[in-house]
């Protein structure tokens, strides 16, 4: 018995150490890359947002705040068209066109909006991102915890990626978010390695095309 409990022990203590050093190197690499507001932030012609939950049909805080990030950035020209990305995957928990409405009602042109229908984690956005919507160059836009992993599944796969921090005040459940990225950016590491495939795929939606925003939905 005490031979398994030791064996057991050491495993996971190498996973411990494994998950840790894949988050410094990951954080290392994407630091650089993220900012904190509009002094000399590089103009890019797509703003990623990554949809964080609803309350009926409103956005929660994290969402909110990612969206006023975005439409900041589009209404001061560091970005001209906006990639909305996130779970539609019934009428009860709709973030899409929580996300797509929140954007019109604020003054976002829709020819402007594009929709990711099918980002249900964030490797499937990016991947999709580079795969669906042509994007070669995008600025990613979330609280500070989530960028650093944005930024590296972005690098990783083809886009060239910033990020910009939508952390403003206080979050429920912030600490535990954070603690639970250190897992999410290692499940990354090796969706990345191993070149993984979104489940949903779909046609392609060039960027630089007509936007997919559609007018019929409820706002």
């Amino acid at each position: 018995m005490k031979k398994y409990l030791k064996i057991f022990i050491y495993l996971a203590i190498i996973g411990l150490i494994a998950i840790v050093s894949v988050n410094l190197y990951v954080k290392s690499t994407t630091k650089k890359h993220i900012n904190y507001s509009l002094k000399k932030f590089p103009k890019n012609d797509v703003g990623i947002i990554f949809g964080a939950g609803i309350n009926g049909d409103q956005p929660s805080k994290y969402l909110k705040d990612r969206l006023d990030a975005g439409i900041l950035l589009y209404k001061s020209k560091r970005i001209n068209k906006i990639l909305l990305s996130g779970d539609n995957g019934n009428d009860e928990h709709d973030e899409l066109t929580v996300m797509k409405n929140y954007c019109f009602r604020n003054g976002v042109d829709t020819t402007k909006i594009f929709i990711d229908y099918a980002g249900f984690d964030t490797y499937s956005t990016m991947y999709r991102a580079k795969h669906i919507f042509n994007i070669k160059k995008a600025t990613l836009i979330s609280q500070e915890y989530h960028l650093n992993r944005a930024i590296y599944i972005g690098q990783k796969l083809g886009i060239k990626s910033v990020g910009y921090s939508a952390n403003k005040g206080e979050y429920l459940g912030y600490k535990y978010v954070c603690f639970r990225e250190y897992l999410s950016v290692f499940k990354s590491f090796f969706d990345v390695l191993r070149n993984r495939e979104p489940h949903f795929l779909g046609h392609s939606i060039d960027i630089n095309g007509p936007s997919n925003y559609s007018k019929e939905d409820k706002r």
